[in-house]
């Protein structure tokens, strides 16, 4: 190569390299006074209590559900629960009044607490009914229900026969039943660690509808009833079952908010369908498996008279009987 055109090559890349490093200089000195300025009001703008995600009536607050988050200084009202003046665990169990998008900072009329007029009503949502039930340690899941859980509800009892041994029988009767208290309490209590305390309680509130809740005051009369604790990967199992059947269909024309909403219902929408059921015979090979007989299959009957108009009024099924030398008829199945 020619050393002229190496020298100018050379120079070129020089002069390149030293232009990038002025720019870059330039472009950090002028961006560090606007980052110095940011973090200085990051650091002292006030935090405000807002909704991790949307929060429709009814939401029973988790610890999950609300977060503290940095606002605009000037933008803070007096409604806003700020970071430092207000203790989040007191709003733990608190019910929603009024719907609450996600990022939107929580107010305090939007809380109803546990206790205040018309709370309970608050926790339910439209046109369903609350329900108290009777549990024990075994009944209960030992404790490990909490309010805003989801269970499913199984009833277990004996049918009498008059052959053989009775039958045994657990059925799950309703599915997907949210938990609205425990012992009249909708708030779990908490260790000095933050860790859930886990009791055994005697009574759970169930959230249904009018005609399930018919049915569990019936089924409390029947037998047993118990509480399974339901995963919650199950409710969207349920809900792909769901729309795959057409249970739950999504307008074409439906917004992000419209499609969010019909999905949240189906989810929480208890399942009052075809009942899984398990006998003794299911368990042990000593136990019935089937319904027992109610009463003799083919009813007893008195003996079909022989002469005289009641005679002529039957006209089932008989038999000729002969004793000695008197033959009488008489249904099948009489004496």
């Amino acid at each position: 190569m020619d050393r002229k055109k190496l020298v100018l090559l050379i120079a070129a890349l020089v002069i390149a390299v030293g232009t990038a490093l002025i720019a870059r200089s330039m472009f950090a000195g002028a961006s560090a006074p606007q980052a110095d300025a940011a973090a200085r009001v990051e650091a002292q703008g006030p935090k405000v209590l807002v909704a991790q995600r949307a929060l429709p009536v009814g939401t029973i607050i988790t610890a999950d559900a609300i977060g503290f988050q940095l606002w605009p200084e000037e933008l803070v009202q007096d409604a806003y629960f700020l970071d430092g003046e207000a203790d989040m665990s007191k709003l733990l169990g608190t019910v929603v009044r009024h719907p609450i998008t996600a990022g939107e900072p929580v107010t305090q009329g939007t809380l109803v607490a546990p206790g205040d007029r018309g709370f309970l009503a608050a926790a339910l949502a439209p046109g369903m009914r609350a329900i108290t039930v009777p549990v024990t340690a075994q009944s209960g899941v030992a404790g490990f229900v909490f309010p805003g859980d989801r269970v499913d509800m199984v009833l277990t009892q004996e049918v009498d026969g008059t052959e053989g041994a009775n039958l045994k029988a657990s059925e799950t009767i309703l599915r997907n039943l949210r938990v609205l208290a425990t012992d009249q309490s909708t708030v779990s209590e908490k260790n000095e660690d933050g860790s859930t305390v886990v009791k055994e309680f005697r009574t759970v509130t169930l959230e249904v509808t009018p005609v399930i809740a018919e049915k569990v005051a019936v089924a409390q009369t029947i037998g047993v009833l118990s509480l399974s604790l339901r995963s919650l990967a199950d409710n969207q199992t349920e809900l792909e079952r769901a729309i795959a059947s057409g249970d739950v269909t999504i307008p074409d024309d439906a917004t992000p908010e419209e499609e969010e909403r019909i999905l949240r219902q189906a989810m929480s929408r208890p399942i009052d369908g075809k009942a899984s059921f398990v006998t003794g015979g299911d368990v042990s090979r000593f136990q019935r498996r089937t319904v027992p007989p109610q009463g003799s299959t083919a009813p007893q009957q008195a003996a079909m008279p022989t002469a005289g108009p009641e005679a002529l009024t039957y006209s089932g099924p008989t038999v000729r009987v002969t004793r000695g030398k008197e033959t009488t008829q008489v249904p099948v199945g009489g004496r």
